[in-house]
């Protein structure tokens, strides 16, 4: 990625609706030349996809919470086993495979704290393979929406 696409990346993620004609005049380039930088982008998979920000109230989701869970016994089929199902049910929104003392991390968001009460005691401890689980609430989320590229590592031996 040169900063051509550095900067393509930065604008989209800060405005995915913009027309490549916007684009492209706020980069400073051709149209054409700005299409084909994110369609290269696209089909480098740096680009995967365009998405709404939605509020989570909005949906009737107002309580966020981060659920650190440990199967057993520790094997692939248990944890991809877990990590499908756990996936499909409707309060979770992401799933976390980890290293460490935790298995998983499940970020979920749901109604009021009943109901995520009851998706811990229903959903989670009703499951076999799961031998605890720790659960906090989020008061607040601060989410970085632009992220931009990172320098490269500096190879060994050089200073």
């Amino acid at each position: 990625m040169d900063e051509l696409d550095s900067e393509i990346i930065r604008l989209l993620q800060t405005d995915a609706r913009q027309s490549n004609r916007e684009l492209a005049r706020q980069l400073g380039v051709a149209p054409s030349t700005c299409l084909e930088r994110v369609r290269a982008l696209t089909r480098r998979g740096v680009i995967r996809g365009y998405h709404a920000d939605i509020d989570l109230a909005a949906l009737n989701r107002g309580v966020q919470a981060l659920v650190s869970v440990q199967v057993r016994p520790l094997s692939r089929t248990v944890i991809d086993t877990f990590k499908d199902s756990v996936s499909r049910f409707p309060e979770v929104m992401s799933v976390f495979v980890l290293a460490g003392g935790d298995d998983f991390l499940l970020h979920i968001a749901v109604q009021d704290l009943d109901h995520l009460h009851g998706f811990l005691l229903d959903r989670l401890s009703m499951r076999r393979e799961i031998v605890g689980f720790r659960t906090s609430v989020i008061y607040q989320r601060v989410h970085n929406t632009a992220l931009s590229r990172l320098p490269a590592p500096a190879s060994a031996g050089t200073s």
